[in-house]
Formats: structure tokens, sequence, C-alpha cells
């Protein structure tokens, strides 16, 4: 971690601070919220969805989340917000979700529990996290993309810019798209999964987390799931603010199940 200031906060008791931390080579920034009663408080790491300015961190999200006794920090990734680098949508950007585990570990009043949660493109990001980090408590993938190349068949408005960052499509380039896919590294995660998602999701389709569920139970992983019937990518705001009251419950229910 090289710098940290502070940054405007929707909520009186959660301090907000724009965090510029070391990635690679890159200099890289996110958003950190610590609850302003002193403590010893478990940590999430946001991963946002979207490419650049699209689906960029809110405050009042991450803030949302620290409400609930989390102190969070939440990449932009590298290229974003005035950070060093390119964002090249989970190539080797995955690093900045990675650190940020060590991001965290620097923070004052966490304790050792640490739990991911990925929304859309940062599904894939936490899952690259699991994998790389045993220190990971939980991983919550939340409509999350978890596969590269189905997600380039699913979404035709993004295949130019999968093209320009990747490379061709996965038929001419099959080892570009596969070097970002988590899918075939997921046995090497330790921790628990929860994954969230609605069936009529049109930007990240629901067959991806059935997927993903499928992989993680025949590696003997543990799975819940959360599938909404009538919800598409966005919630409702009620729907979401229960959500995330229950992921956070979730979460707390694990540290105490695996410190028995």
């Amino acid at each position: 971690m090289i710098e940290r200031r502070l940054y405007p906060s929707p909520n009186p008791h959660i301090r907000i601070e724009e965090v510029t931390y070391q990635s690679g080579p890159y200099r890289v920034k996110g958003l950190l919220a610590i609850p302003k009663r002193k403590g010893r408080y478990s940590s999430i790491i946001y991963f946002r969805g979207g490419i650049q300015s699209l689906g960029t961190v809110r405050p009042a999200r991450i803030a949302q989340y620290a409400s609930y006794g989390f102190i969070v920090f939440a990449p932009f990734y590298r290229g974003n917000r005035g950070g060093e680098g390119r964002d090249e949508f989970v190539g080797d950007d995955r690093l900045d979700a990675i650190s940020a585990v060590d991001v965290l570990k620097q923070i004052e009043w966490t304790n050792e529990h640490i739990h991911i949660v990925g929304y859309s493109r940062g599904g894939a990001m936490a899952c690259w996290t699991a994998i790389a980090r045993e220190e990971v408590t939980t991983a919550t993938i939340w409509a999350g993309m978890s596969d590269i190349v189905a997600t380039y068949f699913e979404r035709i408005d993004m295949r130019r810019m999968m093209k320009r960052l990747i490379g061709k499509s996965p038929n001419s380039n099959p080892s570009g798209y596969r070097e970002r896919d988590p899918l075939s590294e997921l046995y090497r995660a330790r921790c628990p999964f929860l994954i969230v998602h609605g069936k009529r999701d049109q930007n990240v389709s629901i067959a991806q987390s059935y997927r993903l569920e499928a992989l993680l139970r025949a590696e003997q992983k543990e799975v819940a799931t959360i599938y909404f019937e009538t919800y598409d990518h966005v919630l409702p705001n009620v729907i979401g603010r229960t959500l995330i009251r229950h992921m956070t419950a979730w979460m707390k229910s694990e540290e105490n199940r695996l410190s028995r």
C-alpha cells in the first residue's frame, strides 16, 4: 500500500478512503470503507463488474457492506480512476484482485477473516483470488461471469472489446481465452462458495452459475446457492439490501463454523 487519502462518505458511521497500492509494475487504486467505531473486524474485498467507467465502484455500495461490521476494499483495477496500466478484462489485471488481499492485511483493526464478493465480471476476479490465496475465508459469486468463452458467445455487444483486449475470437485464439478462464483451476480453491444469480439475467446467463456450481460440487467444495426465479442482472433495491444482509450473515456463520 502506497497512499491513503480521505474520500467523501455517504454514511456518517463509515470512513471512506481512496487507496493507491502496488500491483505488479503498476500503481492501482481502490476504495476502502472502515467502520468508525473502533474494533476488530472481518474484511470483504468487493470485485466490481464492468470495464473502465462502466460498473465502477460506488462508495454507497461498499459503505453498505461495511455497515454490517466489515472493513471493505474494492479495487478499481488497473487503468481506471487514475491507476496505471490498462484494464485487461481478467488478464494480467487479475493481479490487482489477488494483491488486494495484501492491502487488507495492512489495515489496522482487521482480523484474520477475509471474504471476497465478485459481481458480474468481478466473478472471474473473485474465482482467481480464491484459487490463488489460501487466506480467503469465503467467496460469493453474484451474477458472476466465470466462463470467459461463454461470455464471448452470450454477449454480442462485448465481442469487439474482447477481441481487442484478448485477441480474435475463442475459435481463433483458444489459448488466449483459456488463460483467463478460472474454471479449470477451481480445484485449488479451499474456501466455501455462495453463488447468487437471477434466472432471467440477460447480461451473464444463469448457465454460467449452474456450471460453476457443478464444477465446485464435483471437486467436493462447500457450495451454497441462491437462485432468483423472477430477477435479472440487477436486483430491485429492497431485494438487494436483503440479499447483502443475508450474505454478510452467511459470512459470519461460516467464520464460526470453520473456527470450530
